[in-house]
């Protein structure tokens, strides 16, 4: 199974050269994106074979990268369920691509790109050596930045890929930090060599916050998460659903690779670090999601959301494995390996929704949106799969995977150490308070791009996405509601990666009454989605069948009330703005957020206006500063372009005066 990854990799690889010499033509475009997509379904296929027939451990050396070590390539339990997502995202968008592409300007500016980036996703997974890790890693960074690039003509995107690839290359200094100490002076590179190594407790913690740093920046965890608002809603959607479905959770699979495989035993006492910034990258990120207004945006600051609540859970299992309780770990980590799976289903959904807003109506604004649900009723109905999922709601998946991470919260007060028997708890109700901001955000996303009136004559002219779109969509969709409807076999699949990440694995899930999930045997606490679909449809078939019979069948139709206000203009409806103003005003305090009326003096014609700013805390306070001074050293250093050339032969005379006498010191 390795040997034929490897080959649908390299055929993916020789796709971006192919894409190159292909005329600009829409048959180039799904040329490209079909065979992405049966690659991408290969992938898929092969980590689904490789759990299900629980094989060993496979390895494989090409002769290829450094010469002395060559690329070291293995396939594990961890490495498919990884194989999995990223196959099942990468079918899913590209199927999607081949009828999204017909709506771009320029598609061939995404193309060469376009399969290369899934093969590098590919490589970094099954990478067992940090020189090919790191090299995939890159190559991964630098063709999703070049497909941010897409509409470079416009200069938010120029700024988004800026930022991104600043974000990009800090991130990978980390990371070739951290697996610099843990090869050690002897410099050996090979995973098999790293993890059979000795390091002190301070070294192996040190690995971990970078490990933290470089795929927490990648990932988009606060406060590295800068770049992700800005560059995955400039990229075309079917690259923005992959970056944020597929890319973060290849971020979150290096971090569970170095944290639970490769640098060996962790002290307690780094678990918290993990917790509580999981815990408030989690609720920064849900409330910029509330307040923003561009759809696009809105999907990017969920998606740093839930990324912090799997670092949470990841955090979890940090904390019960190291406090020697496997089982508790074992259910913390369970519930983070299928939120990322979740969240790759629900979240690459929503973006290829908004995508097909956006080829319908040229618009992202919300309050430019509204009534879609009579104009494109089958992409609503997906989009409101999609929401419910996100906002944890039963029967859905998204639920299933929070419940998880909640059962775990509960059982906190079994660990040995009062830090963390205080700590737990209280990030637990700091995700609950994110759970119920995340419903409110996607009740406000669906309700304003779907229902009430359009907005702008773009949204009363909108037209059903097209067929490819729509079943990639319902593909997802479908998959949302399985997976919550039946959630044991997800918790069984991911058993074996969860069981060496772990040391032990839930119970079987699969075998109990209707589909009745009991993670753990000694709890009381249980949960069905199968019966809680079946009370859905049953109490709300009676309900219908009731208003019915009692009711008069008679269609009545009416204008809406609308408080007595008798202007029937839509820009009168209930906004964006509206929505979140609540909540922008509790929060003002973490949002920055300010508020100003205009009103113009007696006399002046001029209209009013109410005017909301927000910011983001991390941008204002460390970023900005820090590009500040920045700019402020490299004006002084200018000057040294000017110098004489006495003065340039006594800097380099300075220089190596301090050369020498560091190496003294060094001896």
């Amino acid at each position: 199974m390795l040997q034929t990854a490897v080959g649908a990799i390299a055929a993916l690889l020789c796709l971006s050269i192919v894409a190159t010499a292909l005329p600009r033509q829409q048959a180039s475009s799904t040329l490209i994106y079909g065979a992405s997509a049966a690659l991408s379904a290969v992938l898929a296929l092969l980590g689904i074979l490789f759990v299900s027939v629980s094989a060993a451990p496979a390895g494989i050396v090409l002769p290829v990268g450094l010469p002395w070590l060559g690329a070291h390539l293995g396939l594990d339990s961890l490495s498919a369920i990884f194989l999995l997502l990223l196959g099942a995202g990468g079918a899913a968008a590209s199927a999607y691509a081949i009828g999204y592409g017909r709506h771009e300007a320029e598609p061939h500016r995404t193309l060469p790109f376009y399969p290369g980036f899934l093969g590098a996703m590919a490589v970094v997974v099954l990478a067992r050596d940090a020189f090919t890790f790191l090299l995939a890693w890159e190559v991964m960074s630098l063709l999703s930045w070049a497909m941010v690039l897409t509409h470079h003509r416009a200069a938010d995107t120029r700024r988004a890929a800026y930022v991104y690839l600043v974000m990009a290359g800090f991130g990978t200094m980390a990371l070739l930090l951290a697996f610099g100490l843990m090869a050690g002076s002897a410099g050996d590179y090979a995973f098999e060599a790293i993890r059979g190594g000795s390091r002190g407790t301070g070294l192996a913690a040190t690995v971990l916050v970078l490990m933290l740093i470089g795929a927490g920046s990648k990932a988009g965890l606060m406060p590295l998460h800068v770049w992700l608002p800005v560059a995955h809603p400039a990229a075309p959607s079917h690259v923005s659903a992959l970056m944020s479905g597929v890319m973060t959770k290849i971020a979150i699979y290096g971090f569970l690779r170095v944290a639970f495989d490769l640098a060996g035993p962790l002290p307690w006492w780094i678990a918290p670090i993990v917790i509580v910034t999981g815990s408030a990258t989690a609720a920064i990120g849900i409330l910029h999601a509330i307040n923003d207004g561009d759809a696009k945006r809105v999907l990017a600051w969920s998606t740093i959301e839930n990324v912090g609540v799997i670092f949470a859970a990841l955090g979890l299992a940090l904390a019960f494995r190291s406090s020697g309780m496997p089982l508790l770990a074992a259910l913390a980590m369970t519930a983070a390996l299928v939120h990322a799976l979740n969240h790759m289903l629900f979240k690459s959904l929503l973006f290829m929704v908004a995508g097909a807003v956006l080829g319908a109506t040229g618009r992202r604004d919300l309050d430019a949106l509204g009534g879609l649900i009579h104009r494109m009723p089958v992409t609503a109905f997906l989009a409101l799969v999609g929401a419910t999922a996100i906002a944890a709601l039963p029967p859905l998946n998204g639920f299933v995977s929070e419940w998880l991470m909640f059962q775990s919260v509960l059982q906190s007060p079994r660990l040995p150490q009062p830090a963390l028997q205080f700590l737990i708890p209280a990030a637990g109700g700091v995700l609950a308070l994110t759970a119920a901001l995340a419903a409110a955000a996607f009740v406000r996303f669906f309700g304003i791009i779907f229902l009430g009136r359009a907005r702008s004559d773009a949204a009363e002219a909108a037209d059903e996405a097209d067929r490819w779109s729509l079943g990639a969509m319902a593909a997802l969709a479908g998959l949302c509601i399985l997976l919550g409807v039946l959630p044991g076999a997800v918790i069984d699949f991911v058993a074996p990666a969860v069981r060496m990440t772990a040391g032990e694995n839930l119970a079987a899930q699969t075998g109990n009454a209707w589909a009745t999930l009991v993670p753990l045997p000694d709890v009381a606490s249980s949960y069905s989605g199968l019966l809680v679909m079946a009370f859905i449809a049953i109490s709300g078939g009676a309900a219908a069948w009731i208003v019915h019979r009692v009711a008069s069948r008679a269609l009545r139709r009416g204008p809406a009330w609308d408080c007595g206000f008798p202007d029937a203009n839509p820009a009168a409806q209930y906004g964006a703005g509206s929505f979140a103003q609540p909540l922008r005003r509790a929060f003002a305090p973490v949002l920055a957020a300010r508020e100003r009326v205009v009103m113009p003096p007696p006399g002046d014609t001029s209209p009013a206006r109410h005017v909301v700013t927000t910011a983001d805390l991390a941008w204002r306070f460390l970023y900005a500063p820090l590009i500040a001074a920045i700019e402020r050293l490299t004006a002084r250093a200018n000057a040294l372009q000017f110098l004489t050339i006495r003065r340039y032969l006594g800097l380099v005379f300075g220089a190596l005066i301090l050369l020498l006498l560091g190496l003294v010191i060094w001896n």
